[in-house]
């Protein structure tokens, strides 16, 4: 990753968790008030070169859920918490990976790190080279469909970012982002 491009993540990630940390700390209670189980879920991630680690979430799902991408569950909504929907919608679940972004694995913009279990993804990300980004809070597929995507489009959206990637792009990937997480555009599940 280029200097540039990790000094931005670490001094955005760095502010954006000193300002939330108020709303962090309300979702953690909420969490833990509202299910059982820990307040976050650590999923097992793809990250740059393909080296997998450890990605936080806050919990919207209940601990016996399957360790599979929410849309191959048969009944996703089934497996929410009493908050889950609410998390998922306003996109307050992906709070703690902040903690990812200051840590380095991931960036906050760059494909959205892929389950270790996705081999599609994973195989097709490889051949068009986009495992060599670092995995990102939100993408260029994120703010052209997110979960509405087929895995081919969601590849194609992937390079594309590969190609194009200069800190104007970031900027204006996050500002879409910021739109679409206010209207909830593109959320399944």
């Amino acid at each position: 990753m280029p200097w540039h491009k990790r000094f931005f993540d670490l001094t955005v990630g760095l502010v954006a968790a000193v300002l939330l940390a108020v709303p962090i700390l309300a979702v953690a209670i909420a969490v833990k008030l509202t299910s059982t189980g820990p307040v976050l879920y650590w999923s097992q991630r793809v990250g740059r070169g393909n080296r997998l680690f450890d990605m936080p979430k806050f919990r919207s799902m209940r601990t016996d859920t399957p360790v599979v991408a929410t849309h191959l569950l048969s009944d996703p909504d089934a497996y929410l918490t009493p908050i889950g929907s609410i998390l998922r919608r306003t996109s307050l679940d992906e709070l703690p990976q902040l903690w990812s972004i200051i840590k380095g694995d991931m960036s906050i913009v760059g494909p959205r790190p892929a389950l270790f279990n996705q081999d599609d993804l994973i195989a097709a990300r490889t051949s068009a080279g986009i495992d060599a980004l670092t995995p990102g809070l939100t993408g260029w597929a994120q703010v052209n469909g997110r979960d509405d995507l087929p895995i081919p489009v969601k590849v194609q959206f992937d390079y594309e970012y590969l190609q194009r990637q200069s800190l104007s792009f970031d900027i204006k990937i996050i500002w879409l982002t910021f739109l679409r997480v206010i209207r909830s555009d593109g959320v399944a599940h």
